[in-house]
């Protein structure tokens, strides 16, 4: 069967079953056992792909490996065909991923016997297609990276150059500063990944369509591309930059920016609403080009470069005309109690777009018409089948939302999986018998054991920033929630904040696969951290050859959560 949104293999003769889930530039790779458990001497699965109108198939590597004679590992990437997948799903970003056509994947059961030599068995076989946009010409979903802490950055940029050469050391020196990392343009657009381009395409587009007006609402703003590119559109441009706490200081990034684009003809107001003007919208409105772009990106270096962070590009007169409309309020009134009686925040409003249900709704409400109790709601009321999300700030928002994730995870028939930038307190569960809790965002590998290489940190500050939920992606009621909004009583009733509600299982499917991927890249650091406490290397499991020895594959058959994670999403 095939899908927009996922496709599975054929082959009955395979042991396993493999599915593929569609992501916005990364594809979910999913495998379950399709008849009771593996053998003792099965150690994984190698996987290969193939691009589109490609003739050759190219092996996904592992920095894990089998440990030698001597018990060492190879500290190189290996092909999976030698240092398979232990693991019975995987993220996977093509190098390519927005060459047209499908995506064919190979995937192939690995096993090991007594003299340690591999043998393959009956592979599975899929294709996908991975199309740049998600919904050509109506919505697109972009992410950044939000890799700086990874083996990948290492490897790729680390050693040409300290991250100091590619990032300010303050934001307030942002607009000041000029990488000279040998390999400055390669590593950005690596780290801002497809948000960055679709940001940057935009304003470029609003530029050249000299019809073009654009409307702006930026929290930071402090990345020089952008604000350059701003300044090229003159008196085409209004735009309100937040001015709380250190964005308001006149040596602030924000402050410079607002300098510079006053004196280009530009329209500037400065905001906080109640306490911050938290948005980050771009509205393109041109007889060539009708788009806005939302989400939780921020105009800067860190929400490009160092956060993982989501943009959503809408297109079109009906998909851009409440953004119009809520900068039109938010430039008419300056705090809540004028903003909250406005139709911007009277509710949610529709989109407008060709098949795809998706709201939009912007803060600050009255409390008579907070929205925050409504989306508890739903979570605690109406989810059946799985609940993921990436939610920045969840230690410091205690109510509703808190107390429904909770109920949720207590739900045996219900998987969840979560993420916050740190610990939360009230959610520290992970038992035999339960879902697994929120890993914390603030496990870095800075000193990891072999054969993995420190990792910088990125500097301070938050660096998982998505604003998101995701409810029963795999079902006909899948939704996402998902904006700059922090699902906090400020976000509802003082901040100046946007929040969309999207029902559709393509999008739904992104965010989930965006969800996993950021999870278990921090839930890799705890188990680094864990490594280098108890003086052990990371290494492949070989098959027990022991009385009692465990196969690497055990908890995954035994483990209530880990069975729910290998059947979902298989």
């Amino acid at each position: 069967m095939a899908s927009r949104y996922y496709s599975t293999g054929k082959n009955k003769a395979a042991l396993f079953t493999l599915k593929l889930h569609r992501g916005d530039g990364m594809t979910l790779i999913a495998m379950n056992w399709r008849q009771g458990t593996p053998s003792e001497d099965f150690v994984g699965f190698a996987i290969e792909y193939r691009e589109p109108a490609g003739d050759k198939f190219y092996p996904l590597k592992n920095r894990l490996a089998f440990a030698d004679s001597d018990g060492d590992t190879n500290p190189n990437r290996l092909s999976t065909l030698l240092s398979p997948i232990q693991k019975f799903r995987w993220v996977h970003f093509p190098r390519n991923a927005g060459l047209p056509g499908r995506f064919v994947y190979r995937v192939t059961p690995v096993f090991m016997n007594s003299k340690a030599e591999l043998s393959y068995g009956e592979p599975q076989q899929a294709s996908i297609e991975l199309a740049h946009e998600t919904y050509p010409g109506r919505l697109d979903v972009a992410f950044t990276r939000g890799y700086v802490s990874s083996q990948s950055f290492v490897d790729f940029y680390q050693s040409k150059g300290a991250l100091s050469r590619l990032l300010p050391a303050k934001a307030a020196q942002g607009l000041k500063f000029t990488p000279d990392h040998p390999l400055t343009e390669e590593a950005l657009n690596w780290m801002g990944f497809e948000a960055r381009q679709a940001i940057l395409a935009l304003l470029e587009e609003a530029v050249l369509d000299e019809s073009a007006q654009v409307r702006m609402i930026a929290y930071d703003l402090n990345e020089p591309r952008i604000v350059a590119c701003l300044e090229r559109l003159g008196e085409r441009l209004r735009i309100i930059i937040d001015d709380d706490a250190g964005h308001g200081l006149a040596t602030s990034a924000e402050s410079e920016a607002e300098k510079r684009l006053s004196a280009r003809g530009c329209n500037v107001k400065r905001q906080h609403m109640g306490k911050l003007q938290h948005n980050k919208i771009i509205v393109v409105d041109g007889v060539k080009v009708k788009k806005a772009v939302c989400g939780s990106t921020n105009f800067s270096w860190r929400g490009l470069y160092v956060q993982s962070n989501n943009a959503v590009i809408v297109n079109g007169a009906g998909a851009v005309a409440p953004f119009l409309k809520a900068f039109e309020h938010y430039w008419t009134y300056d705090a809540p109690a004028g903003f909250c009686q406005t139709t911007s925040a009277m509710g949610w409003t529709s989109l407008g777009l060709d098949k795809i249900s998706a709201q939009v709704a912007f803060s600050p409400h009255a409390e008579s018409n907070a929205l925050l109790p409504a989306i508890a709601e739903d979570l605690h009321d109406r989810t059946r089948s799985s609940l993921l999300f990436s939610l920045a700030f969840l230690y410091q928002t205690p109510g509703v939302l808190q107390e429904a994730i909770k109920k949720v995870s207590m739900d045996d028939k219900i998987f969840v999986y979560g993420i916050s930038d740190r610990k939360v307190g009230g959610l520290d569960l992970q038992k035999p018998n339960t879902n697994v809790s929120p890993v914390y965002a603030s496990a870095l590998a800075k000193n990891v054991p072999e054969p993995f290489k420190s990792e910088p940190t990125g500097g301070g500050g938050v660096r998982m920033h998505h604003k998101f939920l995701v409810v029963d992606f795999n079902t006909s009621k899948a939704r996402v929630y998902l904006g700059s909004y922090n699902f906090s009583s400020a976000a509802d009733t003082k901040n100046g904040e946007h929040l969309l509600l999207i029902r559709d299982r393509r999008i739904a499917t992104s965010y989930m696969i965006e969800a996993l991927r950021i999870f278990d890249h921090y839930h890799f650091r705890v188990s680094q951290q864990e490594a280098k406490k108890a003086k052990k290397k990371l290494q492949l499991a070989k098959p027990p050859r022991e009385k009692g020895g465990k196969p690497w594959w055990q908890e995954d058959f035994t483990v209530a959560h880990k069975i729910r994670d290998r059947e979902l999403f298989a």
